[in-house]
């Protein structure tokens, strides 16, 4: 992969930032011949992350799904940094305001006990890792994003990164007989007491320790280490709707709980 970031690409991480600074969302048919691959947008999302200029906390992985693969024409998932204040522990308010359009995804959040490798099996990972239920919030800079933003501009876009709230973490190999174990859980996400979406951690590439391993190696081809202490939003058990206000609360079996967000307009 090419590390040299072209003009073109400064520029829309230029662009990226400042949306994100002001929430003026972006025209997506302005861009899509401006980020020509998929190296490109991860180079815009390089640059996008280093001008924030805060350390990254870790990151989210989306595309997990053949349904989400299939709606945005992907072969392969993606992934998003996330800086550390965009990792939020439960329970807490979020404002409406604080992001453009969101949606809500259910998800498994892990945390590196160590830092991960390309040679870790999923049964290292397994050990390796805690584990925490999650509600991610995809958001994007890009008016009218969801579904039709190309996937280029996802990537570049920090995979549509938002927010991402997490439950209580604990020891995934205290939690889950083995790493097969880990695609068993069930998820009810509910919205002021209505259930909304059902979803087993099967839908993340049938298990998501294959999505923190699939990170891992995405990662070291481009010469990055996923670090101790960074946590990885693994991908969405359920097909995200719409964020509103209001009480949302993800109930996991398996032992992992729940995690809750309540969303006010102001």
């Amino acid at each position: 992969m090419t590390t040299t970031t072209t003009e073109t690409e400064t520029q829309v991480a230029q662009q990226l930032f400042t949306a994100y600074q002001t929430q003026h969302a972006l025209t997506m048919a302005d861009f899509t011949s401006s980020v020509a691959d998929e190296d490109a947008a991860y180079r815009v999302q390089a640059a996008l992350t280093a001008l924030k200029q805060q350390p990254v906390g870790g990151y989210k992985v989306s595309l997990t799904s053949a349904e989400t693969q299939k709606m945005f024409d992907a072969h392969t998932p993606l992934y998003g940094a996330q800086v550390a204040d965009h990792f939020l522990a439960a329970p807490t308010t979020v404002r409406r305001g604080q992001l453009m359009d969101p949606l809500v995804e259910v998800e498994l959040v892990f945390k590196a006990k160590e830092d991960l490798s390309t040679s870790d099996s999923l049964t290292d990972l397994w050990q390796k890792t805690t584990v925490a239920p999650g509600l991610e919030l995809p958001d994007s800079r890009f008016a009218d994003w969801f579904p039709d933003l190309p996937k280029n501009l996802v990537v570049a876009d920090a995979a549509v990164g938002g927010l991402v709230v997490y439950g209580t973490e604990r020891e995934t190999a205290e939690l889950f007989a083995s790493a097969d174990a880990v695609a068993t859980p069930k998820c009810t996400l509910v919205h002021d007491g209505e259930t909304v979406k059902t979803g087993q951690a099967s839908e993340v590439l049938g298990n998501p320790l294959e999505s923190l391993k699939w990170l891992v190696g995405k990662l070291a081809a481009q010469g990055k280490t996923l670090t101790a202490g960074q946590r990885v939003s693994s991908g969405t058990f359920v097909l995200p709707p719409h964020l509103t206000t209001g009480h949302w609360q993800a109930d996991f079996d398996a032992g992992l709980g729940q995690v809750a967000l309540d969303v006010t307009e102001a």
